[in-house]
C-alpha cells in the first residue's frame, strides 16, 4: 500500500526453502479518537483474508494506537489485501486520500508487515487518468425489479447520428462504471473500450458496434454468481436492458450481432449469459474470468452438457500476477472443457495469457483489443 508514513517487513526467522509454511504478522499503527469504537479489518484473496468481504477478518487490539493479526500461509502464496474500519466506504487510503491499489506479498518466510495508516473513508475526488472518447448516453436508475436498480452507460459508434439508416450489433458489458468514464471507474482507471473501440472501428478492423455498460451494485458478488439473484441478473439483461437498448437505439438485435462482456466474476457471468442464453448471445469476452475458485465452479456445467455443440465464440484471457495467478487453473480447467467439446483455439475460442498482467483495470485495458478484433473483425 502507498503510505507516506513507512511500511517495514522484518524477518522473523531464516528462510529455510523446503519450509511448507510461512507466518505472516501484519500490525496496523493508526490513532482514533479515545471514544472511537472502530476496529480494524483485514480482506483479501484467500479465505484466510475473508474473500474481500471487508468485515469478516478482524485485526486484535493491541492498545490505542496498535492492531495485530497473523496467518500461517503455504509458501508461494501469493496475496492480495486491503485494510478496511468494517466497509468499502472507511477503507485504509494513502498520503493524497486515494484508494490505493491492493498490496500483493508473495509467501516465502515468516514476515512482520509493519503499516501506519492515518486515513480511512472513501475517496471524494479519484485521481482520473484519461477521458470519454465519443459520444455516451446515460440511462440513470434504470429499474431492475428482482435486482437493485443500476445506471446504463451507452456509447455510441462514430457516424452513428450521421448515418441514421445503419444498425449496429451491440456488445453489453457488465462493471458498467469502470469501462468508459475514468471518473467513475476504480481507481482511476477504466477499460478504455471507448478509446480502443474508436481507433478500431476508424481503421476499419472491426465493425461499429454499440457498447452498453451497466453498473454492478453492492451485491454484486452474489448477483455475478449461479444462484438465484445471478438468475435475476441475467433475467434482468436479457428481458429488461436489452429489450430497452433495442427499441431505443438501431441495433442489430439477432443473436449474431450480440455479445455479452465483463472481467473477474464479470468474465464469469457473461461465460454463464453465452452458455445458457445462446439463442440470445453469440459471442462472450471473458477477462481474468472467476470459472473456477473456491466454491465457484462452472467449469462442471461445460462438462455435464451433452447437447448439441454451442454455436458461439468466446474470448478468453488471463494474467500472470496476484489474483490472476490464481485464477489460472479455473481458466486451463475451463479450456480444457470446451476443447472436450469440440471447442477450438482460434474458431470457437481465443485464448491469451499476459505473463506479467495483474487483476485491474489498467490491464484489461491493455488487452482489449484483442476481444473486440476476434468477435467483431470486418468480414
Amino acid at each position: 500500500m502507498f503510505f507516506k508514513t513507512f511500511c517495514l517487513f522484518l524477518i522473523l526467522s531464516p528462510a529455510i526453502i523446503s519450509q511448507q509454511f510461512s507466518t505472516i504478522t501484519f500490525n496496523i499503527i493508526t490513532n482514533f479518537d479515545k471514544n472511537d469504537s472502530s476496529k480494524v479489518f483485514i480482506t483479501g484473496s484467500y479465505p484466510e483474508l475473508g474473500n474481500w468481504n471487508p468485515a469478516i477478518v478482524g485485526l486484535m487490539k493491541v492498545s490505542d494506537t496498535l492492531w495485530t493479526k497473523s496467518f500461517t500461509l503455504t509458501n508461494g502464496t501469493e496475496i492480495e489485501y486491503k485494510f478496511t474500519l468494517g466497509t468499502w466506504e472507511s477503507e485504509a487510503l494513502n498520503e493524497n486520500k486515494q484508494v490505493p491499489q491492493n498490496s500483493v506479498l508473495s509467501i516465502q518466510r515468516d514476515t512482520i508487515i509493519t503499516l501506519k495508516i492515518t486515513n480511512w473513508g472513501k475517496q471524494i475526488s479519484p485521481l482520473v487518468y484519461g477521458q470519454i472518447t465519443g459520444k455516451v448516453n446515460y440511462h440513470h436508475n434504470f429499474n431492475a425489479d428482482k435486482i437493485a436498480d443500476r445506471d446504463l452507460i451507452v456509447w455510441l459508434p462514430p457516424g452513428y447520428d450521421e448515418n441514421t439508416d445503419e444498425r449496429y450489433p451491440v456488445l453489453y458489458m457488465h462493471d458498467g462504471q469502470n469501462i468508459i468514464d475514468p471518473a467513475t471507474s476504480s481507481f482511476g482507471f477504466d477499460w478504455q473500450v471507448d478509446e480502443t473501440a474508436d481507433s478500431l472501428i476508424r481503421s476499419g478492423d472491426i465493425q461499429k458496434i454499440i457498447i452498453v455498460g451497466i453498473n454492478n451494485s453492492k451485491n454484486r458478488w452474489v448477483e455475478y454468481t449461479p444462484g438465484d439473484t445471478g438468475k435475476a441478473y441475467m433475467d434482468f439483461i436479457v428481458n429488461k436492458v436489452k429489450p430497452f437498448i433495442d427499441s431505443h437505439y438501431r441495433t442489430l438485435s439477432d443473436r449474431e450481432n450480440t455479445a455479452i462482456g465483463g472481467s473477474s466474476l464479470g468474465g464469469l457471468i457473461s461465460f454463464m449469459m453465452v452458455w445458457e442464453y445462446p439463442e440470445v448471445f453469440s459471442k462472450a469476452i471473458c477477462v481474468s474470468p472467476a470459472f473456477q475458485i473456491g466454491a465457484l465452479d462452472y467449469v462442471q456445467n461445460v462438462l455435464q452438457y451433452s447437447g448439441q455443440k454451442k454455436q458461439v465464440k468466446i474470448y478468453i484471457d488471463n494474467g500472470g500476477v496476484g489474483l490472476d495467478k490464481r485464477l489460472q487453473p479455473g481458466v486451463d480447467e475451463m479450456l480444457r472443457a470446451l476443447n472436450s467439446r469440440d471447442f477450438m483455439q482460434g474458431r470457437d475460442i481465443y485464448y491469451y495469457f499476459d505473463t506479467n498482467a495483474q487483476h485491474s483495470e489498467k490491464f484489461w485495458a491493455s488487452r482489449f483489443w484483442r476481444a473486440l478484433k476476434f468477435l467483431f473483425a470486418v468480414n
